[in-house]
């Protein structure tokens, strides 16, 4: 969106005084009034509509930015329905029963949440994607929770955790691989310098997972019931595992993550369909409108009914609403003209680390779009590194730090809104237990501040030298 900036920027101090009023309209109407974040999101983009109009820019103009800056999401929106279409035909086809089957099993003892978290961050390093891996073993491991009565806020903390720190660490990672290319740091060196703050993130989130966790064995009773219930619909089979090893497959050999979502979803349907366990009409009904669960069991139905296209209409319409503020922000300079004052006042190493962090954080809240923060807060401050003779991978790293993890936390965001309506638990609800996603900014807020792990741009020199030869 940089393109987007006028010729003229307004002053800082007007910048940061409209930026402050339209988050404190949003976070007023979304904590204190609990409206659909569509509202005041809204009422974010005519406010800027009008203080466009006082800067005497054209409705011309200030439209074009918000189409602009809706075309940026237009990837993540096509996913979506791609996404909606996935948990339907998984539903279908017995790929996310036999998940929560599984879940079941796994979950007999002790330690539920540490276990939640520990598996869906090493699917989520497979996969490469929060959305997916929140979509398919996420789905399968809130119905296991809601089984169990265990604390949803927190197994949607936990399921969060473990995604994002598969999206964070994972050479597959759209982010990852977005965060090393914007500042040209190698994948595997941006990779492993991400671990002198991910390693301890990790183990401290474990740890508080396995203290939160229930003390006490869920009832085996409860457990056999909800199985045999699983079991009733006729769903599990062996079958059902193909479409989530198809997917892996497609995944590890880098295939575009629509190709594969939509691909395994084909595969899901007919898989479905052939074995008989939905009628024809059905299957592609559920496509739009979602499975629907017909057992015997209501609680198993409740579990079982998710997906299609239209359970992402919410997300969708609030993706295209929060970018085209994003859109607003910049073509009428209010960004732009505090990413430049940014810039100026930065010499050292450890005010440009915290810059970048609060930089990255700021444009996730503002704008919702966890790929522009990445893009524009590397692209800012690229030039700030190479002054203050640190290595760019202390750049990437501070990017997926507070760039990638920050935007599941933001009501608003695309992440936020997309795990909200898949998990059935809202933003803040589950915010104070995504301890990885908390973490992970804190600990680089804390590098910045100490100088600990920043690599001297001379010794990237000689790793790349060494690499050559």
């Amino acid at each position: 969106m940089l393109h987007l900036q006028p010729k003229k920027l307004p002053s800082l101090m007007e910048s940061i005084v409209i930026l402050i009023a339209v988050i404190g309209i949003i976070s007023y109407f979304i904590i204190d009034l609990q409206t659909v974040p569509h509202i005041p999101i809204l009422l974010g983009i005519l406010v800027m509509i009008g203080y466009g109009f006082l800067k005497k820019r054209s409705f011309k103009d200030l439209q074009y930015g918000m189409i602009q800056g809706s075309q940026t999401g237009m990837g993540a929106v096509l996913l979506f329905f791609v996404i909606g279409i996935l948990i339907a035909s998984w539903m279908a086809s017995g790929t996310i029963p036999v998940l929560m089957n599984t879940g079941f099993l796994i979950s007999g003892g002790p330690w539920f949440l540490a276990i939640v978290f520990s598996v869906t961050a090493i699917i989520g390093v497979a996969l490469g994607s929060s959305f997916t891996t929140a979509a398919t073993v996420g789905v399968a491991f809130m119905g296991v929770a809601q089984s169990m009565d265990v604390s949803i806020a927190m197994t949607a903390g936990a399921i969060v955790s473990g995604a994002f720190f598969g999206d964070k660490m994972s050479p597959l990672s759209d982010t990852t691989n977005l965060a090393s290319t914007v500042v040209n740091v190698d994948l595997f060196d941006h990779i492993k310098n991400m671990a002198w703050t991910t390693i301890p993130a990790f183990v401290v989130t474990f740890v508080l997972f396995i203290f939160l966790s229930p003390d006490a064995s869920p009832d085996a009773d409860q457990l056999n019931n909800f199985q045999a219930g699983l079991a009733d619909t006729g769903l599990i089979h062996w079958s059902s595992w193909i479409p989530l090893v198809l997917l892996v497959g497609m995944t590890v050999t880098k295939r575009p993550a629509f190709i594969s979502l939509a691909v395994s979803s084909l595969a899901a349907t007919f898989i479905a369909g052939i074995r008989g366990a939905v009628t024809w009409s059905a299957l592609w009904g559920s496509w739009f409108n979602g499975y629907q669960g017909n057992s015997e069991n209501e609680i198993v139905n409740d579990l079982l009914t998710r997906g299609g296209i239209n359970g992402m209409l919410f997300t969708v319409s609030l993706v295209i609403l929060a970018l085209a503020l994003g859109g607003l922000f910049f073509v009428t300079g209010v960004i732009p003209a505090i990413l430049s004052r940014v810039q100026q006042l930065l010499k050292s190493g450890k005010s440009a680390t915290l810059s970048t962090a609060f930089t990255a954080i700021g444009i996730n809240i503002a704008i919702g779009e966890q790929y522009l923060s990445i893009l524009l807060t590397g692209e800012a401050f690229q030039e700030v590194y190479e002054k203050a003779g640190l290595a760019r991978k202390n750049l990437s790293r501070t990017l997926e730090d507070a760039g990638t993890v920050i935007n599941p936390l933001v009501p608003w965001s695309v992440c936020g809104v997309f795990l909200s309506g898949v998990l059935g638990v809202p933003v803040l609800d589950y915010l104070p237990f995504a301890f990885f996603c908390l973490l992970s900014p804190l600990l680089t807020i804390l590098y910045g501040m100490t100088g600990k792990t920043l690599t001297p741009k001379s010794s990237e020199h000689i790793n790349t030298f060494e690499k050559a030869n």
